[in-house]
């Protein structure tokens, strides 16, 4: 068998390039299988204004996967029992792809890493799109193609199946491939803290950076940090990391959450809501009630509650760290490993 990752353009800020570095010597290590990349060269760098990815570049990026892969069908490189792994299921391109294993009769495996779509009401498809039939039909459609459909996370498997029909046994709840991040990290754990308290996040309406701005008003003895205005490095980035005691969300999406994760692994402290992912994920130490910032009314109501609570955290900082370092093992061990995944495609399930 041979292993081709179909991955997802790198954008170098985020997770995507660790992914193109990473992600294909994991997964040979842990299958023992010939692992091939297929890439779509570069991309413009600057994302679409609040998005993950750039809404052209990511076509053309797609585009050309496909040609690479019509080419190998053509020159008669693909064999039974091959697996083609898509790190972002939202790739149209599984459709033509099912369309040339199933005329030619090649007994393919397919399989697919849901992040996000139009069934998310705070993604992009889905405050912009919505339900429309395209969207969900195309969708529906590449759910069917794939044979294993992953999912980070119960949350996201749960929100996904209330817009399609699912079958249970095209599922796997695997976490994602990141256990490089416990290592990359290290040398940034044990660094100096500051008053420093960050917003890790993208700035886009569903991760409501109005109200973070509003809290440096109401606590001017800290330094409140948006990252993404800073336009960091990554090595720039995990140095605030490094030195924070406290990373913040009142996110309205979220199937993993990356970000709060490696602030826990260099000991920052991660106040989140309880809802979404988080709330499947996160130690009870770490959950603020969701009501707190359902949305900015709702903020302004309790936010003398938001408050008291960011002084706790930052007043007896230490008084935390057992309690990420505990936090931290359960991510590791369940969400930011990627044994389940590995063993899904090793098996051909």
């Amino acid at each position: 068998m041979t292993i081709y990752i179909v991955d997802i353009e790198a954008v170098d800020t985020r997770y995507t390039k660790q992914w193109k570095e990473y992600l294909p010597n994991q997964m040979q290590r842990a299958t023992n299988e010939e692992v091939k990349v297929i890439s779509g060269g570069e991309v413009p760098q600057a994302t679409t204004p609040g998005a993950f990815l750039n809404f052209g570049g990511t076509n053309v990026y797609k585009s050309n996967q496909l040609q690479q892969i019509a080419t190998m069908f053509c020159k008669g490189q693909i064999n039974d029992g091959d697996y083609f792994l898509y790190t972002d299921a939202w790739n149209p391109t599984v459709i033509q792809l099912k369309y040339m294993a199933s005329l030619l009769k090649k007994d393919i495996i397919l399989g697919g890493l849901w992040h996000a779509g139009s069934y998310d009401p705070q993604d992009f498809l889905g405050r912009l799109i919505g339900d429309a039939d395209w969207v969900r039909n195309a969708e529906q459609s590449m759910y069917d193609c794939y044979d294993d459909n992953f999912f980070a996370t119960k949350f996201h498997l749960e929100l996904f199946s209330k817009s399609f029909r699912i079958s249970e046994n095209k599922n796997h709840i695997v976490g994602w491939p990141m256990e490089y991040l416990h290592n990359s990290l290290a040398q940034y754990k044990g660094m100096e803290k500051k008053n420093v308290i960050l917003f890790p996040h993208r700035i886009a309406p569903e991760k409501q950076v109005e109200i973070f701005k509003d809290l440096s008003q109401q606590l001017p003895q800290y330094e409140f940090v948006v990252c993404q205005e800073r336009e960091l490095t990554k090595n720039e980035y995990h140095n605030l990391l490094g030195e924070a005691k406290l990373v913040f969300s009142a996110n309205l999406q979220e199937t993993l959450g990356i970000s709060w994760y490696e602030g826990a692994l260099v000991d920052a402290i991660p106040m989140v809501p309880d809802r979404l992912s988080y709330s499947e994920m996160a130690q009870p130490e770490f959950k603020y009630k969701s009501e707190w910032t359902e949305d900015y009314d709702s903020y302004l109501l309790h936010r003398d509650k938001v408050v008291k609570q960011i002084i706790e955290y930052m007043e007896n900082y230490e008084d935390f760290l057992p309690s990420i370092s505990k936090q931290v093992s359960k991510l590791n061990k369940h969400f930011f490993s990627g044994k389940k995944l590995y063993r899904v495609i090793a098996d051909g399930e």
